[in-house]
């Protein structure tokens, strides 16, 4: 055996805790005696069907049945990337596992250059790790699922990231990567953690558009793009996506079309037109305020709100950008006005009841948060909102259940942190 600390045939130095060896015949027939035991315990999954995962948003894909291990050739020219176990500087090749080989390699597949580029030690590592466990996406999928399930969403991405380098071009592993993003993104967002939500969603964009890019985007990739663009406002990128699954047959190439999927987006489709939320003054307005352009925003709003006084989006962006200016009263009206036109959404009414705290409507604030609760339970900035008027109306004792309550869902959330700090033995 050769180590290769330090440096890595695949040009660059490896990544942390792995290092590459060159196994030798013995080490080989160890390996492939290893991988037959695993698959002889294993010998109940070949018939393990393509399953979806429901995770609440919408599903995770599989895509890669278990199956027989395929024909593989060692090339004893190619070094192995084995991954150290936690505390060790080194191999002993003794206790060299199956599992240290395989974290070794998916490691580095995940962390290697994406294309072609990549060079046959990827190809070569690619072929073994399926030789080795031949059911790894399912299984690799199912343990993402899992940890995206629990909020470990840095890890779920970790084991994209893995399958990624595996599965170069996989709609399942590329599909699942934008959701979890989209749904990290989303957490940030409820824990008020604005410009890390941002960022997330900016990286759930680039992902929905390597997806997309595929040759044959399977039809979920259309309908969960078309609802993420729709929910980020980008109401032309949406319209291109679902009108593409609205228009899909019945089966595609083995894929089954869901039916209520759809009408939604057929729903989805009619309304984006009906209201002309395509339209460029919106999109460019939408994108100057949430980058902070409140100004530049409103300048782009008011001609669309002159060719369409009827759609209430336009109103919620107009009254978002006063309130982000501190025009309380002409924020107020906007927000009404888009309520009154049917966008009731906790976004409305948490940026109305700012408003209405501004003004000194206390119980009109209240009433919208309150509202606005009983459709979104877990939005931090609505809690942390309500923690604040009853700060402000007097009320501490139920100023500090708020905030507890948002330490219960986000431990770190800067408010409520500050706010116990201040208020510690009072």
């Amino acid at each position: 055996m050769l180590s290769f600390e330090g440096e890595s045939p695949l040009g660059g130095p490896p990544p942390a805790r792995i290092v590459f060896i060159r196994l030798s015949e013995s080490l080989r027939d160890r390996i492939r005696f290893r991988a037959a035991g695993f698959h002889d315990e294993h010998h109940g999954h070949e018939d393990h069907d393509d399953e979806y995962h429901d995770h609440g948003g919408g599903e995770y894909h599989d895509e890669a049945p278990y199956g027989e291990a395929p024909v593989f050739v060692f090339d004893s020219s190619i070094p192995i990337p084995v991954e150290l176990p936690a505390g060790e500087e080194g191999i002993d090749l003794e206790r060299l596992s199956l599992e240290m080989i395989l974290s070794g390699m998916l490691r580095v597949l995940g962390q290697g250059a994406e294309g072609p580029e990549q060079g046959p030690a990827f190809d070569y590592y690619r072929g073994l790790v399926l030789a080795l466990r031949p059911g790894i996406q399912v299984e690799l999928t199912e343990a993402a699922v899992l940890k995206a399930r629990n909020g470990d969403y840095a890890l779920a991405l970790e084991i994209l990231d893995s399958l990624k380098g595996l599965c170069p071009g996989s709609s399942s592993v590329l599909l699942n990567r934008a959701m979890v993003l989209e749904e990290r993104a989303e957490a940030l967002e409820r824990a008020g953690q604005e410009t890390a939500a941002e960022g997330e969603y900016l990286a759930a964009e680039a992902a929905y558009g390597e997806a997309l890019a595929l040759e044959n985007p399977v039809p979920d990739i259309l309908y969960n793009a078309g609802r993420f663009f729709l929910k980020r406002r980008d109401y032309s990128r949406a319209l291109v996506c679902l009108r593409a699954y609205a228009s899909l047959e019945d089966s595609l190439e083995g894929f089954e079309l869901d039916r209520e999927k759809r009408e939604d987006a057929l729903v989805l489709v009619r309304d984006i037109e009906d209201h002309g939320l395509e339209d460029e003054d919106f999109r460019e307005a939408w994108e100057h305020i949430r980058r902070g352009r409140e100004r530049e925003g409103m300048e782009r709003i008011r001609p669309f709100l002159e060719r369409r006084p009827g759609v209430w989006n336009g109103w919620f962006l107009l009254g978002w950008a006063l309130r982000r200016l501190e025009r309380w009263g002409d924020a107020r009206s906007s927000l009404e006005k888009a309520l009154e036109l049917g966008g009731d959404t906790s976004d409305t009414r948490n940026e109305l009841a700012i408003c209405l705290m501004e003004l000194g409507d206390y119980p009109g604030a209240r009433r919208h948060l309150e509202t606005a609760l009983r459709g979104d339970g877990e939005n931090i900035k609505i809690i942390s909102n309500l923690g604040v008027l009853a700060l402000r109306a007097g009320k501490k004792e139920e100023a500090a259940g708020f905030f507890r309550t948002v330490l219960e869902l986000e431990p770190e959330d800067p408010l409520a942190r500050q706010y116990f700090k201040t208020n510690e033995g009072r």
